[in-house]
């Protein structure tokens, strides 16, 4: 996702409301998000549909990691010859 440009990337809702599908096409064609204002304050965020995915995405390995990190903290960790004989356990049960 590209970073914002606030000065082409912020929008009153007055004008969202009238000018909806300019700003939809907008945030399509440049993959940046399009921060909404009410009375001056920021109240929503429209994103491009693949973008708001690929954030998703990195939301997820994020926490894996973070997740994965804790664990070996923990000391709840396996050799690398125990995973792979679970792994190759479950490939020849799947068969």
């Amino acid at each position: 996702m590209e970073r914002i440009r606030l000065t082409d990337d912020i929008r009153p809702l007055s004008d969202f409301r009238a000018e909806a599908a300019t700003c939809i096409k907008h945030v399509h064609n440049t993959r940046r998000p399009l921060v909404i204002t009410q009375r001056g304050k920021g109240v929503a965020v429209l994103l491009d549909i693949n973008e708001y995915e690929a954030l998703q995405e990195k939301i997820e390995l994020l926490q894996d990691i973070y997740k994965a990190e804790r664990q070996i903290e923990l000391g709840k960790t396996i050799s690398h010859k125990k995973a792979k004989e679970n792994i190759l356990k479950r490939l020849r049960n799947e068969n």
